[in-house]
């Protein structure tokens, strides 16, 4: 015997793709892109526990004139500079990953999803505002979170071999730039999720009055075409009735009349 198959309302429903907005991709690379902000930071705070310092020593007879300071760095470096390195490029990967994601979700969008956003309403102004805010400080916590990463290797780097030599000169960063560059890096990631939430709003947004204008017109089609008129198929329908046929009581012998339907000609 055939086994019979029920198909439902969600299977007839269109299927949600990965690369849509609201997937669970889109919420994964979301995530992943916040924990991989939250290890930046905790990097850039070791780094910045490791830093190399410098002490200055005094080289020659005390008080005479061939005394002279030199300094020796605290450590090699390796440490802030590996610290660093990783959070650069984990911060890098990160960001490129759920920007890269963002573009493809939203440049597959129908353009019905993106032509039917009323943008003569607050709403919409408000998205279209938020969205350049969370887009433009996003890139700008970004970029200078990198450049301080940047700069931090640059100086790191430079007294790998022979660091504990006395020399006439030390270069080492300041106090707090590791630190600022872990939360430029954990802003950055904050900001994009707030970009794509308003991203994904927006584009619920865009669904609902769509689906809303697709009413509309189904509706005005419906009420601007004109009542249907009985045909003829009706008429001969009602023509073709059977007959009648009942006694008539009006004299002491029974008699049968045939009566036709109301409105039927006997000739």
């Amino acid at each position: 015997m055939p086994k019979t198959m029920v198909v439902t309302h969600a299977d007839l429903a269109p299927s949600r793709r990965r690369t849509d907005l609201g997937s669970k991709l889109g919420v994964f690379l979301i995530v992943l892109t916040i924990l991989c902000g939250l290890f930046c930071f905790i990097l850039c705070l070791i780094a910045e526990a490791t830093r190399s310092e410098m002490t200055w020593i005094a080289n020659g007879d005390k008080g005479s004139k061939e005394e002279r300071y030199e300094c020796v760095y605290s450590g090699s470096g390796k440490m802030p500079l590996l610290c660093a390195a990783s959070a650069f490029v984990g911060l890098a990967i990160a960001m490129m990953i759920e920007h890269t994601f963002m573009l493809i979700a939203v440049s597959k969008l129908p353009p019905s999803a993106l032509v039917c956003l009323d943008t003569d309403s607050g709403s919409s102004r408000t998205l279209t505002w938020q969205a350049g805010f969370f887009f433009l400080t996003t890139w700008i916590c970004f970029a200078v979170g990198e450049i301080l990463l940047l700069i931090g290797l640059s100086v790191e780097s430079g007294h790998l071999k022979n660091w504990s030599r006395p020399r006439p000169s030390c270069f080492v960063i300041r106090e707090g730039i590791f630190s600022a560059a872990g939360v430029f890096a954990l802003a950055s990631v904050f900001l994009a999720a707030g970009l794509y939430l308003t991203a994904l709003r927006a584009q619920r947004m865009s669904q609902e009055q769509e689906n809303v204008r697709q009413q509309i017109l189904e509706a005005s089609a419906l009420y601007a075409s004109p009542p249907r008129s009985p045909g003829r198929h009706h008429i001969a329908a009602i023509a073709r009735e059977d007959p009648v046929f009942r006694e008539d009581h009006s004299n002491d012998q029974p008699s049968f009349v045939f009566s036709l339907p109301c409105g039927k000609d006997p000739n």
